[in-house]
């Protein structure tokens, strides 16, 4: 590896405490004594296992509709992709709160599609798949974003090889592109639930908070700053141990699979290809 310039490792020292120094604060102000009562009342482990459900659906509608969107994305070129590109990737700096309300007047009961709905008998605001709709919209992005960077990096070639073995356009994305992007995918996957995880404003304006249905633990946390700062720093801690513990089991995995996906010999196509 090159050697990098002598100032850098400090300089990243300032960002590596400038992040670390909240969470050891976080941790101090933990009271240690009353934790396990605090995390294990009824409406905390109401709220965890709310975030936790959603959470994985969340991510499982992200994965459903940001493959397609990244392959669009990155393998396709057609007027206006720019502004398509731009729109997908706007929940990542639109305030969560902004896309609540946007989400709220589509299936509002008020809302574009709110009379559709209500014909069908389905009311999605302020119901437990409201959270899901709020979590995948500021999620979605991620997925694709990282996606689509696997993708452009990964090329062509070995697609443009299994097409000119006949393979149809199926069998290749099945067997040669997905295999290929699968660091990418998990990656990108992970941050999308993370984010789902994380998720407050969206939630909050679209879904509301009601206990068990639509109070995911940021909410419990917002909720319980204002009744019980104890209660409040503890959730808090509890979230911020889930989502290092998710990040830290995938992200290794990830990194040696785009490791051993690096270190293939040049011109050597993957094993799917070969065969």
């Amino acid at each position: 590896m090159a050697p990098l310039p002598p100032w850098i490792p400090g300089v990243a020292a300032v960002g590596a405490l400038f992040l670390l120094l909240p969470l050891a604060a976080l941790t101090a102000a933990v009271n240690w004594s009353e934790f396990l009562p605090l995390i294990t009342s009824a409406s905390s482990l109401a709220a965890l296992s709310l975030s936790l459900r959603t959470a994985v659906v969340s991510t499982l509608l992200c994965i459903l509709l940001g493959v397609p969107l990244a392959l669009v994305l990155a393998r396709t070129q057609f007027p206006g992709k720019r502004l398509v590109r731009a729109l997908v990737l706007l929940p990542l700096v639109l305030p969560p709160v902004v896309g609540g309300i946007a989400l709220l007047y589509t299936f509002g009961r008020q809302g574009l599609l709110g009379g559709v709905l209500e014909v069908f008998g389905i009311q999605v605001a302020f119901s437990t798949a409201a959270v899901v709709l709020a979590q995948t919209f500021v999620a979605l992005p991620f997925l694709v974003l990282s996606l689509e960077g696997a993708l452009r990096t990964a090329g062509t070639r070995y697609e443009a090889v299994a097409a000119t073995l006949g393979a149809a356009p199926s069998t290749v994305l099945r067997r040669v592109t997905v295999p290929l992007v699968v660091p990418g995918l998990v990656s990108g996957a992970v941050l999308s639930f993370a984010r789902c995880l994380g998720e407050f404003g969206a939630t909050l304006a679209f879904a509301g908070s009601l206990q068990g249905v639509t109070r995911t633990l940021p909410l419990e946390v917002y909720l319980q700053r204002e009744s019980d700062a104890d209660a409040a720093v503890a959730l808090s801690l509890v979230l911020v141990a889930v989502a290092v513990t998710v990040v830290g089991l995938t992200y290794p995995g990830a990194g040696r699979a785009g490791q051993r996906r690096t270190s293939r010999p040049a011109g050597t196509a993957p094993a799917e290809v070969r065969k």
